[in-house]
């Protein structure tokens, strides 16, 4: 979808879940530039998805305003990380059980 370019205000797309590619031709059909704070390669990137996008879609802004993109990392990348629960829990009863009860004259009155 084009919009005439003597349109003041366009729409934000959605771009959460399109590829890097999809992405910057559905911004430039709007009127749109891509930036991405994550990504120097912007122009390199391809088949990477964005997973975050400001502003959100929907939101009017001015005609050849930068919209910004994050991307997901690819394997080997970094990421989140090992999500498994950590071996060995720490034991239960919260701080009660780890620290002693107060005594002298800063102890708790029960």
């Amino acid at each position: 979808m084009r919009i005439p370019p003597d349109t003041p205000e366009v729409r934000v797309p959605r771009l959460v879940g399109l590829a890097a590619v999809d992405a910057r031709q559905a911004a430039r059909a709007r009127g749109l530039l891509l930036d991405a704070p994550d990504r120097p390669d912007l122009d390199l990137a391809v088949v990477d998805h964005v997973v975050r996008q400001y502003p959100p879609p929907g939101a009017e802004v001015p005609r050849d305003s930068v919209v910004l993109v994050w991307f997901d990392l690819g394997e080997g990348e970094g990421g989140g990380g090992v999500r498994e629960p950590l071996v060995p829990q720490p034991p239960r009863g919260g701080m009660q059980r780890e620290l002693g009860e107060p005594e002298g004259p800063y102890a708790f009155v029960h």
